[in-house]
C-alpha cells in the first residue's frame, strides 16, 4: 500500500485507483453513517469525501504516521464541512408565513426605557452594555474595559437576568 501511496502522490493514475479501491469500503460506510445522522444524501456526502481524499493525496507525507488514516481524516473533514454548509444554506419554506414585522417604538420612548434600565445597572455593566450596543464584540469590549471576554460573558448573563426581571 505504501508504494501505491507514493506513486499516487506523484500522479500515477493506476496507483490512485488502487488507493481508492482500498479505501472505498471505509469511505462509503462513513458517508452512509453521516448521511443517516445528518439527514443529508449519502451519495452527495460520498462525493465530498472523495474530493477531500483526492485533494489531500498530493500533499501526503507517507513518512509520518498512518497515511491511510490521514486521507480518511481529510475525507471526513470535507464531508463534515459539506454537512455544515448544507445546514447554513437551508431556507424557510415558501409555504410558511413570514414573521410579522415589528413596529419600531417611538424613539423618545425607547430612549426613556433604555435610560431607565441603564440606571438599574452598576458601572461595569453599564460600560459593557454601552460597548455592546455600539457594536463591539465581547472580546473588543473586554479589551476596551480592561477585562477578559469571560468577564464580559458573566456580566452579559447578569444584564440579561436583570432585564428579564425588569420586563416581567
Amino acid at each position: 500500500m505504501r508504494n501505491n501511496l507514493i506513486r499516487a502522490k506523484h500522479g500515477d493514475p493506476a496507483a490512485t485507483r488502487a488507493v481508492v479501491d482500498t479505501l472505498r469500503p471505509r469511505i462509503s460506510r462513513m458517508a452512509v453513517y453521516y448521511g443517516r445522522r445528518s439527514g443529508e444524501d449519502s451519495d452527495d456526502l460520498l462525493q465530498e469525501a472523495w474530493l477531500g481524499l483526492l485533494e489531500a493525496l498530493p500533499e501526503l507525507d507517507v513518512g509520518i504516521g498512518s497515511p491511510e488514516q490521514y486521507l480518511i481524516a481529510r475525507a471526513r473533514w470535507r464531508l463534515l464541512d459539506a454537512i455544515k454548509h448544507a445546514r447554513v444554506r437551508r431556507c424557510v419554506s415558501l409555504d410558511e408565513e413570514p414573521t410579522p414585522k415589528l413596529i419600531p417604538p417611538d424613539p423618545l420612548a425607547a430612549g426613556a426605557f433604555v435610560s431607565e434600565f441603564l440606571s438599574r445597572l452598576n458601572a461595569t455593566q453599564r460600560g459593557i452594555l454601552t460597548c455592546l450596543l455600539a457594536g463591539l464584540t465581547w472580546r473588543e469590549t473586554g479589551r476596551s474595559l480592561g477585562c477578559t471576554s469571560a468577564n464580559v460573558a458573566y456580566h452579559v448573563r447578569r444584564i440579561r437576568r436583570l432585564y428579564e426581571e425588569w420586563t416581567a
